[in-house]
């Protein structure tokens, strides 16, 4: 009895065993498979990882360009160096749409401006004098009594000047040069090319289209008859632009700018240089020193020249004043992208410069006090330390790079940016 609960014993002994066994194995099949299941999970967040690494490159990457886009779209007259023509339409009334800071000034012309208003009194001057032909129109049934309104307008007509050319004793006719051709176009015609071509820096074909239309499509000029004008004018108005050329080269200080034109398809410089009383247009390639050598005006000039920061102007003239206008304008696009608080106040400080300068003018003054300079100076360094400060903060790669290149600009010609302002009044 007792050998067979022994056996039993055994026996359910060994069943625990193999029942232990196999759960043994189990548990280890099922280790591997959590081992084989981890792995591929630890490899879907490792790859999970690397693209979540690479939308945040590509993340940041589109922010930089979204800025850099909005920069350009933001970009208009009043904070950067493109042309009105550039801005686009605004969403308000014209007179509602202004940059311009707001002064208690009136409207209309200020104390000292001489007005330009239309009186009858100037009407009838004119036409006494012949200058103004006269149209009468009649509103209402006539009478002795009536009052008088004037409308003054223009009235283009294409004339015919016909040139009778008359034989001498000889029976020969001594015809003038300029009366070779049996049609030619008279000095009108010509000027105003000359003028959209010179002054508004037209094309030919559109100075053409221009003047066909005044005429009613009667005189069928063509853009390279437009071409030949200018290039006559330019011939006659030689020795002009010699006087013009050595007024400039004798002045103190020289302004001078440069507008992008497209000349055959290729980009070219149209640079302007001017004093208070000339002007000189040169047509340029490029804005490069190279291009500027070959004009005798740069090379020979030992004044002062004033320009929007180009820096190849620097190897002309003898010293150089910075364009606070062009200035201003680049403080004002760093206010409105850094948020920062320092550029306005570089605007205001120069602004008050300025006004400072002027009513010192007005009261014969010639220079500031070397107190006076040496506090101007003061602030604007105060103004620049508050800048860079700003920028460590500034949010926008392209809004933070922009601002320091334009505090390192200020810092490093900070001579140049004042000369204008308190160096010499006189000047």
């Amino acid at each position: 009895m007792k050998s067979d609960y022994s056996r039993d014993i055994f026996k359910q002994l060994e069943e625990t065993m193999k029942r232990l066994d196999k759960m043994e194995s189990t548990l280890e099949n099922t280790k591997i498979k959590h081992k084989i299941e981890i792995g591929h999970l630890n490899d879907k967040i490792d790859s999970l990882g690397k693209e979540n690494a690479a939308l945040k490159i590509e993340n940041t990457r589109l922010k930089d360009d979204n800025e850099r886009l909005r920069r350009i779209i933001n970009n208009d007259s009043t904070n950067s160096s493109l042309p009105p023509s550039s801005d686009e339409k605004p969403v308000k009334a014209a007179n509602e749409f202004n940059h311009r800071n707001k002064t208690k000034k009136k409207q209309g012309a200020q104390k000292g401006h001489k007005g330009t208003t239309l009186t009858k009194a100037k009407v009838k001057e004119q036409i006494e004098k012949g200058a103004y032909d006269v149209k009468i129109k009649e509103i209402g049934k006539r009478s002795e009594h009536y009052v008088t309104r004037y409308v003054l307008d223009l009235q283009t007509r294409p004339v015919a000047t016909e040139v009778r050319i008359y034989a001498d004793e000889n029976g020969k006719y001594n015809i003038p040069k300029e009366y070779n051709s049996e049609v030619t176009y008279g000095d009108t015609i010509k000027a105003l090319s000359v003028l959209l071509y010179s002054e508004g820096v037209v094309a030919n074909d559109r100075i053409a289209e221009v003047i066909n239309a005044i005429s009613n499509n009667t005189l069928n000029i063509s853009s390279g008859t437009v071409y030949n004008f200018c290039a006559s004018f330019s011939t006659l108005s030689e020795e002009s632009r010699k006087q013009i050329e050595n007024d400039l080269l004798n002045s103190v200080v020289l302004y001078t700018d440069g507008t992008v034109v497209t000349e055959n398809g290729k980009q070219a410089i149209i640079r302007n240089v001017s004093n208070k009383q000339s002007v000189m247009y040169t047509a340029l390639e490029n804005k490069k020193i190279s291009a500027m050598k070959a004009s005798v005006l740069w090379g020979e000039f030992m004044g002062v020249f004033v320009h929007d920061h180009e820096t190849a102007l620097y190897h002309f003239g003898t010293d150089h004043g910075e364009c606070n206008v062009h200035l201003e304008r680049y403080l004002m696009k760093n206010s409105e992208e850094s948020k920062n608080s320092w550029s306005n106040d570089m605007i205001h400080f120069l602004s008050g410069i300025n006004h400072a300068k002027k009513k010192r003018i007005a009261e014969g003054d010639t220079a500031f006090s070397k107190e006076q300079l040496d506090s101007y100076s003061k602030r604007y360094n105060e103004i620049l330390k508050c800048g860079y400060e700003q920028n460590k903060k500034t949010k926008g790669k392209y809004a933070k790079s922009e601002e320091k290149k334009l505090l390192n600009r200020l810092k490093k010609y900070k001579k140049n940016h004042l000369s204008k302002l308190i160096l010499s009044v006189a000047v």
